[in-house]
Formats: C-alpha cells, structure tokens, sequence
C-alpha cells in the first residue's frame, strides 16, 4: 500500500505525541524530610500570655495573629508608620521584583513543552560566474530569483520527564522566592517595631533625665545655700555640679540614640532621614503595651514561618534537579519538521509545484563523556542534601527563637515587678538620706550615693519595658506573624 505524504507526516506526529504522552519520570519523588520536634516547648508563658486552657492552638478570634499584628500594641503612630512599608521600603521592592522573575521564569521553562517554530523567508538573485571550472552555458539559468519562505519546528519528546521536572522545579523555586518575600516583609516589619520602641523608650529616658536634671539643679543650689551659709563644706558644691553635669551628658547622649533611631525608621519608609520627625511619646512603664499573643504548637511553627517554608520549597527545587540529572542518562526524541515554498520568482513562489517539505524523528544519546553526568547527578544528590541541613537548621533555630523570647517575655515580667519595688526602695531611701542631709546628720556623699542609685534603677525600670516589647515583637516575629503556607501561591 502507498502511503502518501501528508499522510505519513501525520502518522509522524501521532506517534511521537503519544510517546510523549506515555512518557515516564526517571528520579526521585519528593517526600518532605524529618524534623525533630518536641511535643510542646519548654519555656513557660508569661503571664498575659496564658488562656483558660493554657499553651494551645492558635484559634479564630479578634486578637488572632493576622498580617497587620502590629496593631495589636494599640499604637496610633506605630500603626501609621508600619503602613507605609509596604509601598516604599526598597529591599521590599527588591524582593517582589524577585519574587516576578521567578514566575517569568515558569512561562519561560513551560515554552518548553510546545513545539517551536521559527521562520526566514529570504529573496535574493543568484548568477553563476561563468569563468567558474565546468561551466555549462548551454545549461546555464543566470540571473535568476531565490524567493523562500520556510517554517522550521522543532519539538523534544519529554520521554523521561526532564522539561515537566523543570517546569516543576521552577515553580518551586518561585514559591521559595515567594517565601522570601514573606520574609522580607515580616522582618521589615518587626525591624520597624523594634526601632521605634527604642525611639519611645528614649523618650522615656530622656524625660528622666530632664526631670533629674530639674531636680539636681535644686540640689546644686541648695549645697551652695549652705556653703554660703556655712553649713556645708566646698566639696557639697563641687559634688552636686559632677552630678548635675554628669546628668546632662547622659541626657545627650539619649539624644543621640534616638536620632539614629528615628534615621533608621525614616529609611525603612523609604524616605530620607530629613524628612520624618516622629513626636516625643515616652513609653509607659508602669503599664506597657503588651500583646496577647496567641500560641502555637512546635508541629505549627514549620507551617506558620516563611523563612522555613523557602527552605522547604528549595529543597522539593533540588529533588527535581536529581530527576533532570537522571534524565541525561537516558536518549532524547525530538521531532524536526520544515516545510515551505521556494521559487525563481515573485509569480511562481507560492503556486503547488513550490512547495517543500521535510519531517523525521531524532533520537540523540550520549555514550561517552567521561563522567559528566555522573559527576552532575552527584552533584545534584549533595546539594539536595545541604538543603535538608538548612531546612533543618533553619526550622530547629526558629525553635530556639521561640523558646528565647518566651523566657524572655517570662523573666522580664518578673524582673520589672523586681525592678519596680526596688526603684521604689531607692527613692524611699534618698528621700531620707535627703533629711538626714538638710538636718545636718549625714553628709552629701549619702546623697550622691543614693541620687546615683535611684537615677540607675528608674533607667532600668524603662529598660526592662524596653526589653518586653522588643521580646513581644521578637516573639511575634518566631511564630511567623500572621503568615502560613496556604498563602503561598499556586501557579495554574
């Protein structure tokens, strides 16, 4: 039987589609490793932290962790400054733009799963010199056109699974840059947090010293009533003025603290320093603003955090990259076709007898390189393996992170009531020092003395606030803030 062309081109192209379509996945399908995990963590809740049934899953109510957990401090100006993150902060806008070529990158690989075709129609004259050796003039057609108009397609076969591991694999990584992003902004975020309590606790700390200046400057000028009066030696004076002085350099120095604090907000918003001045708010010792935030499992965490959830996508990355190494060990099918119209000139170009065409299947195998692909397949197989140690490295650090700020949160809150009894001890005691001194009893040192104490245990006293929120924040920050992987996004 005579088959003709056209017919055998289809017969071609069936063949080799459903050979693509039974094609199989040489390599490893991924599982996700291990993690050691401990059923619940060992540091103990702080008080506010704790709920009727104590450490539990975190469940569906106001106080939840969300995206915008920052809210929950109850702060006007740290709600109005954390808003203008997102459209301004700079390494954000890095991390998108990443996060956009990583899904360029999926349409790019997935091109692969289509045929090509690619043209270059041509026209130009062709004469044949007729000095050339064996030149026939009797058979000679100088002078004449060359009008082509071919279409080249080419197609691999993924017979073994090489192009859909890839398109996998690059998913991946966009889902891991997408983690990153994630990252990017929780950490910005709580940057942004942490610096600006520090601002209010400066404040905190130089309305201290304000008020302690105010009140060394009517110390000074009592010791310099009784030196003039007689009742009290020259060194009073000379020591009330240290104390005096040595205040106001602290003062300063809060000042200077603060400024680099407000700088770094300012970058943080995408805006020069010049432009943001924040308004003095001191912090509130006595009742600072503390979160309740909702608990978390060990198990939650390796959901709940963007930085092991990267980790985790990079790791299923590289498991596809061993199946693209395997995939070299075995041939490659590809299907080439051209087809067309050549002729002599304008009028017969594109008549029937023009027409061209040419169709056939490649099979290519390596069959000597030395090791190449072995030595790539290793190479793939170890790197698959560094990125479980990071998975894991990075899931047991984000335990750390949460067991350091529950301690922390735990033992400042019983520092500060420590810290509050004792800066009241201080003040009882310089208030009698104080009498002792103006009765003529006990000299100025007892007053220095305890002017110093008082001074050092009120700046702890704001501190240790300092310390709370900043662990609060921290803390917030290890459970992963409001994210988890279900927001990580799925590409059609």
């Amino acid at each position: 039987m005579r088959i003709s062309t056209p017919r055998l081109f289809s017969v071609w192209v069936g063949a080799t589609l459903a050979i693509g379509l039974a094609g199989c996945r040489v390599g490893p399908q991924y599982a996700r490793p291990s993690v050691p995990l401990a059923p619940e963590f060992k540091e103990s809740l702080p008080q506010n932290f704790k709920a009727a049934d104590g450490w539990k899953a975190a469940q569906p109510s106001d106080n939840q962790l969300k995206g915008d957990w920052w809210t929950m401090f109850n702060d006007p100006q740290l709600n109005a400054l954390e808003a203008q993150i997102e459209p301004a902060n700079q390494t954000l806008k890095q991390a998108e733009a990443n996060f956009s070529a990583s899904r360029a990158a999926i349409r790019f690989f997935k091109a692969s799963e289509a045929p090509t075709v690619t043209t270059a129609p041509s026209i130009g004259a062709v004469r044949n010199s007729e000095n050339q050796p064996y030149f026939n003039k009797a058979n000679a057609n100088n002078g004449v056109g060359n009008f082509i108009l071919p279409f080249d397609l080419n197609y691999e076969i993924d017979l073994w699974g090489r192009i859909r591991r890839t398109v996998a694999q690059a998913r991946e990584q966009a889902q891991a840059s997408d983690a990153d992003l994630e990252t990017a902004r929780l950490s910005l975020h709580a940057e942004l947090a942490i610096d600006y309590f520090n601002l209010r606790s400066a404040d905190a700390q130089r309305k201290l010293l304000d008020d302690t200046v105010k009140a060394f400057q009517s110390a000074l000028q009592l010791t310099e009533d009784r030196y003039n009066g007689g009742a009290s030696p020259l060194s009073d004076v000379a020591q009330a003025r240290t104390q005096l002085q040595t205040a106001q350099v602290q003062a300063t120095d809060v000042d200077i603290a603060r400024a680099d604090f407000e700088h770094a907000i300012a970058v943080l918003i995408g805006k020069p320093p010049a432009e943001l001045t924040v308004p003095r708010t001191p912090v509130t010792v006595a009742a600072p603003e503390l979160p309740a935030v909702p608990g978390a499992l060990p198990s939650q965490l390796l959901e709940r955090r963007p930085d092991i959830a990267g980790d985790e996508r990079r790791m299923a990355a590289a498991n596809e990259e061993i199946g693209i190494a395997k995939s070299a060990f075995y041939p490659a099918f590809t299907l080439s076709a051209v087809a067309g119209f050549t002729g002599t000139s304008a009028s017969n170009w594109f008549t029937w007898p023009s027409r061209f065409f040419a169709v056939g299947p490649t099979l290519s195998q390596t069959l000597f390189d030395h090791g190449r692909r072995r030595a790539t397949s290793d190479i793939a197989l170890a790197e698959y393996d560094a990125t479980i140690a990071a998975y894991r490295q990075t899931s047991l650090t984000a335990f750390q992170q949460v067991e350091d700020n529950l301690n922390a949160l735990h033992g400042l809150e019983v520092e500060a009531v420590q810290q509050h009894a004792a800066t009241a001890s201080a003040q009882q005691t310089l208030d009698l020092f104080n009498i002792r001194y103006e009765g003529g009893v006990d000299n100025y040192l007892q007053v220095i003395t305890w002017q110093t104490a008082l001074l050092a245990n009120e700046r702890n006293d704001i501190d240790i606030t300092r310390r709370r929120l900043e662990a609060s924040v921290l803390l917030i920050k290890a459970l992963g803030g409001g994210w988890n992987t279900s927001q990580l996004p799925q590409q059609p």
